[in-house]
This record gives structure tokens, C-alpha cells and sequence, in this order.
């Protein structure tokens, strides 16, 4: 026991004057052992127009008839009944028509039309493609939507876009998770929306904040060594002896390998996350881009800038959410109100992401989306609310590979149901899949007897809306 304790403030004392040279050798090393494991970056199945991907999230349903679908029938109609027959489910009886309280004006050189909601948005439209034809199935209620969005399953347990995406293409930096996600609800399905399900656990989202607490106070456990990096690199090296003894004598197991990642993972951060993490590292004139430091933009600025700071160190994959409970769409009642609240949070942090990636050229390998998990009814829940709408709604995407300015599908003119372009969610995925060089159809994972993929066994690229 003396000559493990003397050991120890040997090890301690030598910290004190070489800790920091001492790290940055002991963390080059071990970042270059995990250069050739699970998350080592892989070839694409052919050239990718997107080299990562910013998936900027909408949790409780922004209506599109209120949005980015213009319907001046829907405002002529205003307070009638509607002509023609509902869908066969609804997530609560909904009567006559409401008009959308909000204007819509055309922008840019494109003329596209969007809502006063998104006067910033509306500003970028050049550089956007606008789905107007989204079809979410048969997934009515928040859970199952929210997972078939994010897992293209809203009822059984299926590896999120994020995992599938870190799967297909590994990390560019090893000493940062390769997804992230921001902000995620703890509600809805929950740690599923950004899991891996039956994928190695390795290809997890790595979760920073939650739906409830200030973005500004959300903090990556384990990023401060309570050790010298020494001691540390000694009790890693131990813990991850024994645990390799175990997998040895009891075979294959997903979690503990990713818990042994994880501990490896946690090491390397030490060094570079503090500092990717540090959005006080920006100019005051970045910060204020994004509304950071104002109301009520500072919260959703934040993760829009951390968002970028994260893809230009390497991070293939972060998810920004706006979600429940703090933040929520779901306007069964009082539309205007909601709406417009929600809408003075987004806006400008998400038109200041898009000016700077564009800025700092790298909009046009950086994908961004934009997308919610359905619509909201043109018809009126009470006398001023929408219900649940998955059968039509609008996303958009821009960036990497995406033709700017364009719209793509048609819903009626009331925007009750997809009349042109119907666009699924496994097209949808399949899409953005494209876009970073992975072919759906061969991004498979052997489990429980057959192959499985993201899309299932549907799924069309949406080939309108990518440069040719």
C-alpha cells in the first residue's frame, strides 16, 4: 500500500509542472489507437455532396398552412366548413376552417412565399429547398411521430438517422463525439430519438442538455480530469483490461464495448471539447448574429452557434432541438399566441447558421434541415387552434448538394392532404442519406436474422431538389 500511495504523489507532483504537456502526448496517442476503431471515418458508396449535417428539430408540429404553404382559399374560406371529407383518424375533432393569422409575402430572386412568422428564414430562401409535401403516415400522436421522424419507426425500436449516419461514415474527429444532440425532449420516446437501438451502442447520440433546463447551463459530463492524465491513462488502461477479460469469457456485448469507448472517448474530450464547447470564444458581433445575449433568441442562438463550432471541429452529426417542455408547437389552442412566440425564438439564430456556414464556405458540404414531426389542421380545433396534421406538412433542407430557391410537391388548396409529389418519410430519409454519399438501399445492418436499413424496404431520393 506505501508504494502505491508514493507512486501516486510521484505521479501527482510530476502533473503539476508537465500536466498539460503530458496530457496532450497521452491523448494524441490514444486518439491515434482510436483512429482505426468504430468511429474511424469510412469511404461514402459514392462522391457526397454533404460531408455532415445539422438537423434542426421542431418538437410539437409547426403548422404549415401558417408557415411555408401559402393557402388563400383557407382565407377566403375562414370559418366554413370544409367541402370536402376529413381524414378517417384525427387526433381530436376539429371543426370549420381557420385562416392563417399571418401574412405571406414572396422572397428573393426565387419569389417563394413564406409566412411573416420567418421574416429571417424567409430572407435565406434562396438558399433553401422547400418540401410542401411531406406525408408522416399513419403517426398521429407526439411519440410515435417524433420516433418515425427521427427512427423512420414510429412503433418498434430502430436505430435514429444520427446513429445510422455515424455507422455509414465514422467520425472526422476522434476526440469529440460524432453525434450530437442538443437540447433532446426526455419526453416522446425519449433517449430513442437519438439512439442506436440495435446498432452497436458506439453510434449513440451523445445527449447535451435537455427539453427542460437552459441550454446555457448544460454541460458534457467528464470533461474536467479530476486526476493527473497519467493516473488517468493507468486506471483506463485497467479498467479497460478487466473489461475486455469479461467480453472475453462471456462473449459479444454492444453496451459494455461502447462503455469502454466511452470512458476512452471522455479522455481524449478533455483537451478539445472545453474548447469547442466555449461559444465566449466568438466575437461579440457573432454572438449577437445569433441573438445570443438577447430575448428571446439567446437559447435557441446558443445551440444554433455551439451547433457550428461542433461541425467545423469535426462532429458529423448534431441534432438541435427545440423541445418540450420548455419550447413546443403544439398549438391545440391559442395559434397566435404560440406561433408567434415560438417563431421570435428561431428565426434569426437559424438565419444566422445559415449566413455563417455560407460565410465560411461550408454551406455547400454542410447539410442543414429543417422539420418538424407533422402539420397542424387548416380546420380549427376550439375557436383558435390546430390538432395533430401528419397527412401534409412542410420541412426544408439547404446546403450540400441542395438546389436554393426551389419548391417541391403540392398539398389542396385548403392543405389538408398531398395532391402532387407525395414525399414519405422514408424518402425523406433516403434523401439525406443521398446527399452524404450513402445509398439506402446498401446501408444495412445484419440483426436478428435479416438485414435492416433505415428506410426499410421503401424509400425514393428526392432528386428534384439536388444540384445535378
Amino acid at each position: 500500500m506505501t508504494r502505491r500511495l508514493s507512486r501516486r504523489r510521484i505521479l501527482q507532483q510530476s502533473a503539476c509542472g508537465f500536466g498539460a504537456l503530458a496530457l496532450q502526448g497521452l491523448l494524441a496517442e490514444t486518439s491515434r489507437a482510436a483512429a482505426s476503431g468504430p468511429l474511424a471515418p469510412k469511404p461514402p458508396h459514392f462522391p457526397a455532396t454533404a460531408q455532415r449535417v445539422v438537423f434542426l428539430f421542431m418538437h410539437g408540429g409547426v403548422s404549415h398552412v401558417d408557415s411555408f404553404d401559402p393557402k388563400p382559399r383557407l382565407v377566403e374560406m375562414n370559418g366554413q366548413p370544409l367541402p370536402f371529407a376529413k381524414p378517417k383518424f384525427e387526433f381530436a375533432p376539429t371543426g370549420n376552417l381557420l385562416a392563417s393569422p399571418w401574412k405571406f409575402q414572396k422572397y428573393g430572386e426565387s419569389g417563394v412565399e413564406v409566412s411573416d412568422l420567418f421574416p429571417h428564414i424567409g430572407s435565406c430562401i434562396d438558399d433553401i429547398a422547400l418540401i410542401r409535401s411531406m406525408n408522416g403516415g399513419d403517426q398521429v400522436s407526439h411519440g410515435p411521430a417524433l420516433l418515425n421522424i427521427n427512427t423512420g419507426s414510429g412503433v418498434f425500436a430502430r436505430p435514429c438517422l444520427g446513429a445510422w449516419t455515424l455507422f455509414g461514415l465514422g467520425s472526422e474527429n476522434q476526440n469529440l463525439p460524432g453525434f450530437l444532440s442538443l437540447s433532446p425532449s426526455l419526453y416522446h420516446g425519449g433517449a430513442q430519438n437519438y439512439g442506436s437501438a440495435f446498432l452497436p451502442a458506439t453510434f449513440q447520440g451523445t445527449r447535451l442538455g435537455d427539453g427542460g433546463t437552459h441550454f446555457k447551463d448544460a454541460k458534457l459530463s467528464s470533461l474536467a480530469p479530476g486526476e493527473s492524465p497519467e493516473l488517468q491513462r493507468l486506471q483506463l488502461d485497467l479498467l479497460k483490461r478487466r473489461n475486455e477479460r469479461h467480453l472475453a469469457n462471456h462473449g459479444f456485448d454492444s453496451a459494455l464495448e461502447a462503455r469502454i469507448d466511452s470512458f476512452e472517448m471522455a479522455f481524449r474530450m478533455q483537451a478539445e471539447a472545453p474548447k469547442v464547447m466555449d461559444i465566449g470564444r466568438e466575437s461579440a458581433t457573432t454572438q449577437a448574429a445569433y441573438g445570443i445575449g438577447l430575448e428571446p433568441t439567446d437559447e435557441f442562438g446558443r445551440q444554433c452557434l455551439l451547433a457550428r463550432r461542433c461541425l467545423e471541429a469535426g462532429v458529423r452529426f448534431v441534432q438541435v432541438n427545440f423541445s418540450y417542455p420548455r419550447n413546443y408547437w403544439d398549438a391545440h389552442g391559442d395559434l397566435r399566441n404560440n406561433h408567434t412566440s415560438n417563431a421570435a425564438k428561431v428565426d434569426l439564430p437559424i438565419a444566422a447558421l445559415l449566413r455563417d456556414l455560407k460565410s465560411r464556405g461550408i454551406l455547400r458540404d454542410t447539410l442543414v434541415v429543417f422539420a418538424t414531426e407533422f402539420g397542424r389542421t387548416p380546420a380549427a380545433q376550439g375557436t383558435d387552434g390546430r390538432d395533430h396534421h401528419p397527412h401534409a406538412f412542410s420541412v426544408w433542407m439547404a446546403g450540400g448538394g441542395i438546389r436554393g430557391g426551389v419548391t417541391y410537391g403540392q398539398t389542396d388548396e385548403f392543405g389538408y392532404y398531398v395532391t402532387e409529389n407525395k414525399v414519405t418519410m422514408p424518402d425523406f430519409h433516403a434523401t439525406i442519406l443521398h446527399t452524404l454519399g450513402l445509398d439506402h438501399e446498401k446501408l444495412t445492418f445484419r440483426h436478428a436474422g435479416r438485414d435492416y436499413r433505415l428506410t426499410d424496404v421503401h424509400g425514393h431520393v428526392v432528386k428534384e431538389i439536388l444540384v445535378s
